[in-house]
């Protein structure tokens, strides 16, 4: 069977959006991984949301790990209640109700590209507990997950049947979203070791 790159890249994108998870559950039933809940949760709604306006705009096997990604992140949410942060401040209450509310936005969006806008800009506010949580605590986040499910999302961009702004921004996002986060992670570990010398 011969398939064109647009579904080999699909599979590849969705394999590593699989794989992406694995060393982070092993690291949450481990104990050295503590998910926020509140970014977790939110993360399945928006990308299931992603998945849906991805997919209408006509992603086709780009869109996949897109809607696996959502599947893997309500699991972590889950988790996250039982085995995730526990020390929930404030600015984390805050940015959960804007992300919620930037969600209501979202059903007010008239266009695919409009509702992947609005779904950045909440997963935005949903990654601030996690990031916030990650400067103070950096080894309580499992980078291989981020680093691999970033170059899964990378992968995405070569998968899409129809590349267009709507399609592409999503992914490209996510891509970048995840190195960012990474190099915070790496750099915090780096800056916790010098200080220990």
């Amino acid at each position: 069977m011969i398939y064109d790159y647009h579904t080999v890249f699909g599979l590849i994108a969705s394999f590593l959006g699989i794989v992406s998870f694995i060393p982070y559950l092993r690291d949450i039933f481990r104990g050295t991984t503590k998910p926020h809940p509140f970014s977790w949760f939110v993360w399945g709604l928006i990308t299931g949301i992603g998945f849906s306006a991805q997919y209408s705009a006509g992603g086709g096997t780009g869109a996949w790990i897109t809607g696996i990604t959502s599947l893997e992140c309500f699991t972590i949410a889950g988790l996250a209640f039982y085995r995730g942060e526990k020390r929930i401040v404030p600015i984390d209450w805050i940015c959960f109700v804007l992300a919620l509310g930037g969600l209501i936005l979202w059903r007010l969006t008239a266009s695919p590209l409009s509702a992947i806008i609005v779904v950045m800009l909440v997963d935005a506010l949903a990654a601030i507990p996690t990031f916030r949580k990650s400067y103070l605590r950096p080894y309580e986040e499992t980078v291989a997950t981020y680093a691999i499910g970033g170059a899964g999302f990378f992968c995405t961009l070569f998968a899409l049947a129809s590349f267009n702004f709507a399609t592409a921004l999503f992914p490209a996002y996510v891509s970048l979203s995840n190195a960012g986060f990474v190099a915070l992670l790496l750099f915090r570990r780096k800056q916790m070791r010098t200080r220990r010398r």
